[in-house]
C-alpha cells in the first residue's frame, strides 16, 4: 500500500547547501541573504519593493499597523479562512467583520460586500484560497460603491480615499490574474512561506505593495523594517559598519524579522519555482481528468483570465455531510492517503463564537465546509501517487 503524506516540504541538497553556506558565513540573522530575497520577490511579483517578515500573519498585522488601523476601525474579511487572517485584525484592536462566501464558491460574496462597508471600514482582506486569486475587479468595484463613506484617519489612508485592499495571499505566490502576478494586484499582498507552502523558508512571509503617487516606497519599506525589529532604526547588519553602533528606538514595536537562514532556503526555492509550479499544474490536470465523471466538484485552478498557484486540491463531495466526509477522511488514511479539510469557517471555532459570531449567519460558508475534502498536492508526489489518490477516493465514493 502506498503511503502518501499530505504536504511535506520539497527540500533538496541545494537548499541544504545554501543553509550550510549561511551557517559557515558567521551571519545567520537578517542580513544580505534576506535583502537579496526581498529583491528577488519584488522582481518576481512585478513590484518595486518587498519586505520579508516572520510569517504571513505578521505581514498582515504589520500592514494594518502601517496604515494606522486600530481601535474604532472595522476590517472585513471572509468567514471561510484560517484564523490567521482574522487574528491579525484582532491584534490591532480593530473590529473583525465577516462576509459570507458566495453560494457554492469559496470566494467571499462580492454582492454582499458593499452592505458590510460602513464609515468605520478601513480595509478589506480577501483570501486567495487554495492558490486561486479572488476576483479583485469585483472587490474594488464593491469598495467604490461605498467610497463616499470612507473617513481617513491619516495621510496615507487619505491617499487611497477608500478602504484599502490587503490580500491574504498566503496560498497564492505565483498565481496570475489578467497576466498580472499576485503581489501586484491588491494594494498590499501578504504571502506565506510556511513549511507546507509551495515555496518555503520553513517559517516566514513577505509583503508587497503597488506603487502609488502618494506612497514613498522606501519609507514604506523602512516602516516595515521598524515594525519587525522593535522599532530600531538600524538593523544588525547596518550596525556592523565601523563606528555605527549607535541606534534609536522610534517606537516600542514588534519582533518578526526573517533570518538569512530562512532566506537562503527561499532563494533556492525561488530558483526552482517555475518547475515546482509546473509539476503542481501537471498533477492538477491528472486529478481533474480522473474526477471528470465523479460526483465531486473540484476548485477550478485555471480560467479564461486566471491561473492559480496550485497550492491545494480542494473538492466537494456531492450529497455528503460532515459525518460522511469525516468517514471518507478516515477511509483514505486506511488506504495510505493523508487528506485534510480547508477550512473550518471561523464562526465554528470557539474563539470566534466567543466574539459573538454564529455559523447560522454564514450558511454558504457552512455548506462549503460540510462536504469539503482536500487531497494531497505537492511536488514530492509522483504522477502515480496522484492517480492512486484519485482512484482510491473514487472507489470509496
Amino acid at each position: 500500500m502506498r503511503k502518501i503524506p499530505f504536504s511535506p516540504p520539497d527540500i533538496t541538497e541545494a537548499e541544504i547547501d545554501a543553509v550550510s553556506e549561511v551557517l559557515r558565513s558567521g551571519w545567520i540573522t537578517t542580513g544580505p541573504k534576506t535583502k537579496e530575497f526581498e529583491k528577488r520577490i519584488a522582481a518576481y511579483c512585478g513590484t518595486n519593493k518587498a519586505a520579508c517578515l516572520g510569517s504571513a500573519t505578521a505581514a498582515m498585522e504589520c500592514t494594518l499597523r502601517l496604515l494606522g488601523i486600530g481601535p474604532g476601525d472595522e476590517v472585513i474579511t471572509t468567514a471561510y479562512t484560517y484564523t490567521a487572517t482574522a487574528s491579525a485584525i484582532f491584534h490591532t484592536g480593530a473590529k473583525i467583520v465577516l462576509c459570507d462566501t458566495q453560494k457554492d464558491c469559496f470566494e467571499m460574496d462580492y454582492e454582499r460586500l458593499p452592505d458590510l462597508i460602513t464609515e468605520k471600514t478601513k480595509a478589506i482582506l480577501p483570501v486567495d484560497i487554495g492558490g486561486k486569486l479572488c476576483d479583485y475587479d469585483k472587490v474594488f468595484a464593491a469598495i467604490e460603491q461605498k467610497a463616499g463613506l470612507f473617513c481617513p484617519a491619516n495621510e496615507l489612508q487619505a491617499g487611497f480615499a477608500r478602504p484599502i485592499v490587503i490580500a491574504d495571499s498566503a496560498h497564492a505566490f505565483g498565481a496570475e490574474r489578467h497576466g498580472v502576478r499576485a503581489g501586484a494586484i491588491a494594494d498590499f499582498t501578504c504571502f506565506s512561506f510556511h513549511a507546507i507552502k509551495n515555496l518555503t523558508t520553513a517559517e516566514g512571509g513577505a509583503v508587497t505593495w503597488k506603487s502609488r503617487d502618494f506612497i514613498d516606497d522606501e519609507q514604506v519599506y523602512r516602516s516595515f523594517m521598524l515594525l519587525s525589529l522593535h522599532g530600531q532604526d538600524k538593523d544588525a547588519l547596518a550596525k556592523t559598519k565601523a563606528g555605527a553602533w549607535e541606534y534609536d528606538i522610534v517606537a516600542p514595536l514588534y519582533k518578526c524579522n526573517m533570518t538569512d537562514i530562512m532566506a537562503a532556503i527561499g532563494l533556492t526555492q525561488l530558483s526552482r519555482y517555475d518547475g515546482l509550479l509546473q509539476k503542481r499544474r501537471d498533477f492538477i490536470r491528472i486529478y481533474d481528468e480522473a474526477f471528470a465523471d465523479a460526483p465531486v466538484c473540484p476548485l477550478q485552478h485555471k480560467g479564461a483570465n486566471d491561473l492559480s498557484s496550485g497550492h491545494l486540491y480542494m473538492l466537494r463531495i456531492f450529497g455528503a455531510d460532515e459525518q460522511k466526509r469525516n468517514r471518507l477522511i478516515e477511509r483514505m488514511a486506511e488506504n495510505g492517503v493523508a487528506t485534510n479539510v480547508h477550512f473550518k469557517p471561523l464562526p465554528l471555532l470557539t474563539a470566534y463564537r466567543n466574539l459573538g459570531f454564529a455559523i447560522a449567519d454564514y450558511p454558504n460558508a457552512y455548506h462549503l465546509y460540510e462536504n469539503e475534502i482536500t487531497l494531497p498536492l505537492h511536488t514530492k508526489m509522483t504522477a502515480e501517487d496522484v492517480a492512486y489518490t484519485a482512484q482510491t477516493l473514487k472507489e470509496l465514493l
